[in-house]
């Protein structure tokens, strides 16, 4: 079997664990949801049965708890084991892991660095943003992520095999140059940060309206957004990552420029990718400037980000695959 090969193989092995990582992300998720429902529900029947048992027990008696007659203390029954989240991590860790080996033997048949077309920038994409949330999740708990994280990743990582997969092959000479390292580089690690905030903001959208009491997400199949941090936290999550993305990204526009300078003899020729990626810019720095000096923070800060990794994903398929420019190369041969 050739490198090549066996990097597709191992593709599709992550993909199938983030399947897996994904199921278990939803299956805790919903598991929590209920147990929460029925852990209110018992507060409020007991809550109700000591009212009434106040009232009738005579002067002077004696409460007997758990914790021993007459002490007056409770024993906290410990919290219960979360099993399908130990999977989910452990399944999101490998499928990680292998997504590592699958890039690095990529990047080894190909004799290069692994990120010079569609296929292969999702690969890496993808592995950034499950390097993000895990490393997010080593800071403070975000598990509630990890489902639509997941989701994502096993969704881009099947659409790149299916349908961007090319053969590990060297690249043409414009691409012979250590800027691809820089600023593609960097540009596929500003997307993948741009994917996990996406995922916040969504989260806080969803998370708002139910507050608000629609009537759409006001249905029991929705309670598991209760179970999501308040939309204010998912909102200061979102910036901050946005904050980080943004700078990247101004590093791959002028990575971009100083290279086209140097491979095509103009810093800026208005090529639909240099467009597309000017726009890009030009929204998340909306987004920034509004949310930090305008005081536009809420919903229509969340919808800002919606919009700007909307036109994320249309820089990186719609115009490789739509418009002929220089950055052709890029797509699907």
């Amino acid at each position: 079997m050739e490198i090549a090969e066996l990097s597709d193989l191992l593709v599709w092995a992550a993909a199938t664990t983030f399947a897996i990582a994904m199921v278990a992300f939803a299956v805790d998720l919903g598991r929590r949801t209920v147990a929460r429902t029925e852990s209110r529900a018992e507060e409020r029947a007991t809550a109700g049965a000591g009212a009434g048992a106040g009232a009738s027990a005579p002067a002077g008696a004696t409460a007997e708890t758990s914790g021993g007659a007459g002490t007056g203390t409770l024993t906290a029954e410990p919290p219960p084991r979360r099993r399908a989240a130990g999977i989910a991590m452990s399944t999101s860790w490998l499928g990680t892991a292998l997504l590592l080996v699958a890039i690095v033997l990529r990047g080894l048949a190909a004799g290069r660095t692994p990120w010079a077309n569609m296929y292969e920038f999702t690969l890496v994409g993808s592995f950034v943003a499950m390097t993000v949330f895990l490393v997010l999740n080593l800071r403070r708990d975000v598990r509630y992520l990890g489902a639509f994280v997941t989701g994502l990743v096993t969704l881009f990582l099947v659409l790149g095999l299916n349908v961007f997969h090319i053969a590990a092959t060297g690249v043409q000479p414009a691409l012979q140059n250590y800027w691809l390292v820089l600023h593609v580089g960097v540009a596929i690690i500003a997307t993948g940060i741009f994917t996990v905030s996406f995922v916040l903001s969504s989260l806080q959208l969803l998370r708002d309206f139910r507050d608000e009491g629609n009537p759409f997400l006001a249905r029991p199949g929705f309670r598991w957004l209760d179970r999501t941090p308040t939309p204010t936290t998912l909102e200061s999550m979102s910036f901050r990552l946005n904050a980080v993305a943004f700078v990247l990204w101004t590093f791959t526009i002028i990575g971009g420029a100083i290279w086209a300078e140097d491979a095509w003899g103009r810093y800026w020729g208005w090529d639909p990718k240099e467009v597309w990626s000017f726009v890009i810019w030009v929204i998340y720095a909306a987004y920034l400037h509004a949310r930090t000096t305008r005081g536009w923070s809420g919903r229509r800060a969340a919808w800002f980000v919606l919009v700007g990794y909307a036109c994320v994903l249309f820089n990186f398929t719609g115009v490789n695959l739509i418009f002929n420019g220089k950055h052709s190369y890029s797509g699907i041969s």
